[in-house]
């Protein structure tokens, strides 16, 4: 678990400027950790969480791209039904606001990622580091309601 930087682009709904924009990065040689985009009725917000900092910044100014930069929160988590759910439920519990969060696939060795966006990124790690989960918290049940049993 980490704070990293994440880019969040305003890109103006043009065909190919994405395209364009993922290219420029991998000439750079950055890789993307993970991303997500949003599309608005006046423009799209790609968040982006790429390994070079530094390089990033450098291809977006250079392609004039309004930006912003943001601290978040990534969170490795194994890929299951219910890692998600387990983090959003502690920082829950804790009374932190999720003002968005974002994951990548999940990959074949079974990790993935998660990205929040948190006020307190230190109170956030020390809350989902502080707890682990029960193991009855981590068991779906599944029951048909009453009407439907069978005698």
């Amino acid at each position: 678990m980490e704070s990293r930087t994440q880019f969040s682009v305003f890109m103006v709904h043009r065909p190919g400027l994405l395209a364009q924009i993922c290219r420029e990065l991998a000439k750079a040689k950055v890789n993307i950790t993970a991303l997500t985009m949003m599309d608005a009725s006046e423009h799209s917000v790609l968040r982006l969480l790429p390994e070079k900092v530094g390089e990033t910044r450098e291809v977006l100014r250079r392609l004039n791209a309004p930006l912003t930069e943001t601290e978040v929160l990534v969170v490795p988590l194994s890929n299951r039904p219910g890692a998600v759910a387990d983090v959003c439920e502690r920082l829950s519990d804790a009374h932190v606001h999720l003002a968005y969060m974002y994951c990548t696939a999940g990959t074949r060795s079974g990790k993935t990622v998660a990205v929040f966006k948190v006020p307190d990124i230190k109170k956030a790690m020390k809350i989902i580091e502080g707890r682990r989960p029960r193991s009855r918290d981590m068991k779906i049940k599944l029951r048909r309601p009453p009407a439907r049993r069978r005698a």
